[in-house]
């Protein structure tokens, strides 16, 4: 009997191990983007639509306020482009709420989710754009670090960087040359850089970062980087401005 046992146990689990175990393997994935816009306002869901309805005036309380307008459209894509080059900039010019006065600015493509519209910007068209908790940081790093950090932007293809930085990279990622306000970077000098904290921790590709020093990352709520690009337009739209970029040529690729 308890031979017989342990044999049945011994089946049991034999069982239980070889049904665990599949024959399928994943041969492919793939994947596509689908577009929400009016098209699913047509036909909307009554019992959502109630739901939503007792929400929504708190909803837009806060995301409705209008913090600026833009001059056009612009989104964001590498090598460079409208958007990335302003959110660069952007960083740059908070600085001067941390008596911190950088050299340059990256600000990561991937932390871009939406593009801003031409027109009036709210507070919710910046949150689409910069959902996340990051914050505005600020470090040091040696020439010989700057020069290797832009050799990992080049890899990745370009990132936002902020103006006065010129990159041509060659179509396979390598870095061809690089100028920071008309000027070779100097390996033995150190330069000032704002960015967001994600990316000060070396991050998406760039962990040049991670040899930072006097790093400045302050944590509250108002350093948010979307809080940063807020600040900016509320400036902008007080002096009666409405904000604007364009393409300057700093992250060139050089096909030939």
């Amino acid at each position: 009997m308890h031979k017989n046992f342990i044999l049945f146990g011994a089946l049991s689990l034999l069982l239980l191990v070889t049904s665990c175990q599949s024959h399928y393997q994943v041969t492919e994935v793939s994947r596509t983007r689908i577009l929400v816009d009016a098209r699913y306002d047509a036909k909307p869901d009554a019992q959502a639509m109630s739901f939503i309805k007792s929400y929504q005036h708190v909803v837009d309380s806060m995301m409705c306020p209008v913090v600026g307008y833009t001059e056009q459209y612009m989104s964001a894509q590498r090598p460079e482009s409208l958007l990335s080059n302003l959110l660069a900039d952007i960083l740059v010019w908070g600085g001067k709420y941390f008596n911190e006065r950088p050299d340059f600015a990256v600000y990561n493509m991937g932390g871009i989710r939406a593009a801003l519209a031409e027109g009036k910007v709210t507070y919710g068209d910046v949150l689409d754009v910069a959902p996340f908790e990051n914050k505005i940081c600020f470090l040091t790093l040696t020439g010989e670090n700057v020069l290797e950090l832009f050799g990992q932007i080049a890899k990745r293809g370009g990132e936002g960087l902020s103006h006065g930085v010129e990159l041509t990279i060659t179509s396979d990622g390598q870095l061809s040359s690089v100028c920071l306000h008309g000027k070779e970077i100097d390996p033995h000098a150190t330069y000032r850089v704002a960015t967001i904290d994600y990316l000060a921790q070396g991050n998406d590709g760039m962990p040049a970062f991670k040899k930072a020093s006097e790093m400045v990352s302050p944590q509250g709520e108002k350093n948010n980087a979307r809080n940063i690009i807020m600040d900016y337009f509320r400036e902008q739209m007080a002096q009666g401005k409405k904000v604007n970029s364009k393409i300057e040529g700093r992250v060139v690729v050089n096909n030939e």
